[in-house]
Order: structure tokens, then C-alpha cells, then sequence
């Protein structure tokens, strides 16, 4: 039967916020929650990059465009 430690880094491998798995936990504080299982979590910050990168790239083409402050004003 997997014990508490492999639960919660089953929890956070899979994607569940360090706050919810805290409060799973009765952690008083996600400081402590990370203090224990951050080396679990090597994608940290990885989907923020791809929804910042996403946006860009979105946006990349509009910003350009003809009223943009990039496009050349005649």
C-alpha cells in the first residue's frame, strides 16, 4: 500500500497545484508542502511559459499589425 510520500508525489507529478495537495496534506502553509516534495515538481513553471509563449505567439501577428506601435507609421 503506498504510504503518504508516495502519494503526494504521485499527486504533483500529475499536475495538482502545491496549494490543493497542501491543504490535502493539513500542511499549515504550501511552503511546507514544497520544502518536502519540490524535487517533484521539475515542470514547475513550464506550463506559465507555454500559456506566456502561446500568447505571444497569438498576439505576435496582431501586434504588428497596421495600428501596432511596431508598424511603420506613413
Amino acid at each position: 500500500m503506498p504510504n503518504r510520500h508516495t502519494d503526494a508525489s504521485v499527486v504533483l507529478e500529475a499536475g495538482e497545484s502545491v496549494v490543493t495537495l497542501a491543504r490535502w496534506l493539513g500542511h499549515s502553509s504550501p511552503t511546507i508542502t514544497l520544502d518536502h516534495y519540490a524535487h517533484f515538481m521539475p515542470e514547475a513553471g513550464g506550463k506559465g511559459r507555454r500559456a506566456i509563449d502561446g500568447l505571444l505567439g497569438e498576439r505576435g501577428s496582431e501586434a504588428s499589425g497596421q495600428n501596432s506601435p511596431d508598424s511603420l507609421q506613413g
